[in-house]
Formats: C-alpha cells, structure tokens, sequence
C-alpha cells in the first residue's frame, strides 16, 4: 500500500501550503490567518516512481471547546492512519507552549516523527534548527513549504526507506476520479450538508458543528457501498453576496462552485424550517447552468409538523415548475430518515447522465414525435426535423439536424426535451438540445452565383429553342 504522510502542527504554520506543494495541486484553501483548515484533506503525490497519500489537517490550538474539540479528533484520527507524520514548526516564531504540547503526544504513538523548521527561507539554517532540538524528535530539517526550499530531498530521503510494492491496487484512489460517481452536497451555511455526510459513511469523516460556516474547504472523499464507487464532495455554504465580508469566505464559495462542476450528480440541501430560499434559487439556478444531475433533499423533516410539510410541499410545486426531471427526498440528516433512498436516486440519475443512445433509436424518437405533434410554421414555410444523434453526456446532448431550426419556439423544444426524457427513461437529469440547420452550403458565394447563372442560361436557351421549334410547326400547319 502506499505509505500514508500526516502533516500535523498548531494553526498556521503552512501545512496547507505544504500539502498543495507535495501534492502539486491547490486543492487546500490556503490564507494568512490561523484555523482556516478543518477537516482532513487527502490527497495523491509521488517522487520517482514512489507514491504516496498526504492528509492536510487542522491546527492543533490546544483549547478543548466547541468546534476545537471536533477538529482536534479529526487531526488525532489522521495520526492514526499515518505512516510518516510530519511536525510543522514556525521557524520563524520559535518554539511555543503549543509545540511542546504536540511534541508530547506525538512521542506517545511510537510512529517516524520528522520536524519541519517551516518559514525558514533566508535564514541560516544551522540557527533555525538548533532551536527545535528541545522537542526532542530526532533532527529537525529547515524548509520553506511556500518556496520549496528542502523539500524535495527531504522526501526522497524518507521515501528511499520503504520498499515499492507491487500492488495491483495502487492506484485506488485515483481510480475513484476516474470511474466513481461524483457526488456533490451543496446548500447554504448551516442546512445539514457535513451531517449528511457523516450519516452516508456511517463515520464522523468531517466537522460537523451547529455553527453556520463550519465547512471551509471542500472535501473530495472516497467511498465504497454494494460494489459501487462514490466520490462524495463536502462544500462550503454559499451565503449571499452582501452578507460575505471576509476575503477566506469569497474563496471557498469559489471552490464549492468549482465543486459542483466537477461533480456529476449534485444533492441540493434546503431546510425544512426555513422554506425555499432566495438564495437556494440562486445556487439552483447554477447547477442548472452547470447541467448536473439534480436531486434536491429536504432536511430536516422530521421536526416539522403535517400542516407545515403540505404548505412547503405546496411551495415547492409552485415555484420550482421548472425542475420536473429532478428528485425530491425528505430526509433527516441527524436521525437518519429516508437517507437510504438517496443512493439509488444517484445511481439513476448517474446512469441516465452517462447513458449513450444509438442514433438510429434517437431518430426514431424524433421522427414519432414530430408525428405527434407538428413544428409549426416559420414565414409560410414548415420548419423540418430530419434526423438526430448524441453529441455529449452529463447532460445527455441530443443534436437535431433540419431546415430552419432556428424558428423554433421555447414551446416546442420543451415538448422534445419532455418527450426525449420520457422514451429514453431518464431520471434526475436534465437534456440539452442543439439544432442545426441543413443548408445549400453554397448559398451567397461566389461559386454558386456562377453555376446558377450557367444554369438559367441553359434553360433560357433551351426555352428560346423549344419557342422556335414550336414556331415553326405551326407555319407548316399554316401552309398546308
């Protein structure tokens, strides 16, 4: 298996920086100012021929209170599944009571402690770490996690020692990006998304906290259920656009819509108590934009009573007539109701994003459509639906080929989309549809004024010939 590499230490001394740098992505959101790291982050790295795991945690503050105390167990958790743990120190700071305290417990695990002299760029490196030998974990080695100074040795050193297994499973991990379902929790501050996703795993694999703006990062974690691959993607909330002040707030509303980009199907949260939102409209409107399988969960439900579901499900009819395709689940996150169904509706709807249809079948259906129900008239003249095949997935794309399809109302193409998704069995997935027109290719160049010029000269002779002959049969019959 490949050796896993925990970087640990207090709040801001650049575990995050590192973690990007070794696994050179910009996966972790990185800003100058301490905790903004939560949750545990996994990525893929590799030098040579040697890969590896890296887990980006929390900052170790000390306090023991509220959100600290969670983040702590998470940052505990992730000592426990590594091989290697990397101790981050400032270097530019000096050893803190903090330190000390980390270096205490890290003795107790009996794992390859290694002590970063972070920040340490510009400055004598003997100074920097003669400092850090008080923790007493062994050498510490002077690195700058921003510059990259001293890190690439650093982990071929500690790479060299452990041998290269030939795992047919190696690349598991990576293999969720290629052959999972992306599944993406999505919603604003506060609905429940963490905690449903602890309720899916079955494991408190992220920061759940009765505190609006917990998530800050978003999560990319693998997972397994009947044989079946999923990537579920924890997000931040998105707040409206007025009520986000702080610069680290505008940064990971960015990676939540990256997020939802990258997902193929999207699980849009909305809370029981509060109703449908302004802004939940908003954040539909995107992953509509985005074409993403769409399936939206109530949470929250169990705490609301049968008077107020029948006013919220009125609600939802009334102002979302837009999403027929899409799912509805009625669930508890914290209690666990109606979280089952979830999974087969992201199997389905994964599956009728992903679907390929044969262009003969799409044809077919479009020829009967048409059949049933006629394009209308476009300036006197009938607007001609020829054929169609696909041209893409997530969303299915569905390209139709006639004449003057550019006349076609909104009506009439809702009416093939509503038609394509009924034939075709598709669920929780919208359909994109592109019209293309079969035109004279030649129309308006010159090519074509000159062949239709030869054209009607050849028929104003051949008229002016058929005139005479004409002519002249009828003198003879004049003589006679």
């Amino acid at each position: 298996m490949k050796p896993i590499i925990a970087l640990v230490g207090r709040p801001n001394v650049g575990k995050s920086t590192l973690f990007n740098r070794l696994t050179k992505t910009r996966d972790a959101l990185v800003a100058d100012m301490p905790g903004v790291t939560r949750d545990r982050q996994y990525g893929d790295g590799a030098v040579g021929d040697r890969p590896y795991i890296v887990i980006d945690t929390a900052g170790l503050s000390g306090e023991d209170k509220g959100i600290e105390t969670l983040m702590q167990s998470q940052v505990y958790q992730a000592m426990q599944e590594a091989n290697i743990i990397l101790f981050l120190v400032d270097g530019r700071g000096g050893i803190t009571g903090h330190d000390q305290t980390i270096a205490q417990r890290l003795r107790q695990l009996g794992k390859e402690i290694i002590i970063l002299v972070n920040k340490a760029e510009g400055m004598n490196q003997d100074v920097v770490e003669a400092e850090f030998h008080a923790l007493g974990l062994g050498q510490p080695y002077a690195v700058s996690a921003s510059h990259g100074d001293g890190i690439a040795p650093l982990m071929e050193e500690l790479l060299a020692e452990i041998p290269i297994e030939d795992d047919d499973d190696k690349s598991y991990e990576n293999s969720y990006k290629k052959n999972g379902i992306k599944l993406g929790i999505v919603g604003r501050p506060n609905v429940g998304k963490s905690t449903l996703i602890n309720r899916l795993l079955g494991e408190e694999r992220v920061v759940a906290f009765d505190m609006p703006g917990t998530t800050r990062d978003s999560i990319f974690i693998p997972f397994e259920r009947d044989g079946k691959r999923y990537t579920f993607i924890d997000t931040p909330g998105v707040r409206r656009r007025s009520r986000v002040k702080e610069t680290i707030e505008k940064f990971s509303i960015i990676k939540a819509l990256k997020a939802i980009e990258s997902a193929n199907v999207v699980v849009l949260i909305l809370d029981a108590h509060e109703g449908l939102t302004d802004q939940d409209l908003h954040l539909l409107s995107y992953v509509i934009d985005t074409g993403r399988g769409l399936i939206i969960a109530i949470n929250k439900w169990d705490a609301m009573t049968k008077d107020a579901r029948e006013f919220l499900k009125e609600q939802l009819e009334r102002r979302l007539p837009f999403l027929d395709y899409a799912k509805y689940h009625y669930i508890s996150a914290l209690h666990g109701s109606g979280i089952g169904l979830l999974y087969d509706s992201v199997d389905k709807a994964y599956e009728s994003a992903m679907k390929r249809h044969l262009p003969a079948t799409l044809t077919r259906l479009l020829e009967d459509a048409v059949q049933m129900h006629q394009p209308p008239l476009a300036r006197g003249r009938r607007i001609k639906l020829r054929y169609a095949h696909q041209g893409g997935q997530n969303p299915p794309l569905i390209v139709i080929h006639g004449s003057q399809t550019e006349h076609i109302p909104e009506s009439y193409k809702r009416f093939l989309m509503n038609s394509f998704r009924k034939w075709l069995k598709l669920e929780a997935t919208p359909i994109r549809l592109e019209f293309k027109n079969s035109s004279n290719p030649y129309r308006g160049t010159k090519r074509n004024n000159e062949k239709t010029k030869q054209l009607m000269q050849k028929r104003h002779r051949q008229t002016k010939n058929m005139a005479k002959k004409y002519a002249g049969k009828k003198n003879k019959r004049t003589n006679r």
